[in-house]
């Protein structure tokens, strides 16, 4: 585990940091689905000065809850596209370390492998934390993909270059993509098919919605 790769200040550093993970980055499944036994989620919201990441863990396949926990840090990294991994990475990464439960895989509100130097969040604290990663994003961050059907289930390839760098899926009927990567030592289809698995009411996965709004409760509680 390489803790202290994830944190600077430079963006010339930061990029080489990026490189040398990708190289480290597994993008096939090594957990069998029916070996999982804990999900987790993980995201962050912002103040002016500091960064609240929170990480929810959710039985699995029953997704009941039995952990959340929230770190909060100064913010230490601006905000550079391509670069979310250094300003939120270090607090998800704390989060991490005081959980209780150990989740064997963790989804986050990021890309994965559809980043521009393949390389997003999802895969960089994966990679990081040791542990499988699946990227979930509200938006292309590089590449395309073609115009969705509105039912559930309609899904299109990522390309970039090409290549299939992720997948674009509409997990509810009538409500706006998600965009899907591997992160770290899982594949697509099996990326894709934890989402599903995981989708209830909510149009992320239901570990990563919870992280998302309890977030921004941890937020709200810290500024009382």
């Amino acid at each position: 585990m390489r803790k202290e790769l994830i944190t600077t200040v430079d963006l010339k550093v930061a990029r080489s940091i990026q490189n040398e993970l990708r190289n480290q980055c597994i993008f096939k499944k090594i957990i069998e689905t029916n070996e999982i036994t804990y999900v987790a989620g993980a995201d962050a919201s912002y103040t002016k000065d500091n960064v609240y990441a929170v990480i929810v863990v959710m039985t699995f396949p029953d997704l009941e809850l039995v952990e959340k926990v929230c770190a909060v840090q100064p913010i230490s990294f601006p905000y550079i596209s391509g670069l979310l991994s250094f300003r939120e990475g270090p607090a998800i990464v704390e989060a991490f370390f005081k959980l209780t439960f150990s989740p064997d895989l963790i989804f986050l509100n990021g890309q994965g492998y559809a980043h521009p130097r393949r390389i997003g969040i999802a895969s960089h604290v994966g990679v990081i934390l040791d542990v499988s990663t699946i990227g979930v994003a509200n938006h292309l961050l590089t590449g395309t993909a073609t115009v969705l059907g509105e039912r559930q289930g309609s899904k299109s390839p990522i390309q970039d270059k090409n290549e299939i760098i992720g997948m674009a899926v509409r997990t509810k009927e009538g409500v706006k993509p998600v965009y899907i990567s591997a992160g770290h030592k899982v594949d697509l289809p099996q990326a894709v098919d934890l989402v599903f698995r995981t989708i209830t009411i909510h149009r992320f996965p239901e570990p990563l919605w919870h992280a998302d709004r309890l977030s921004r409760q941890c937020r709200k509680d810290s500024s009382v």
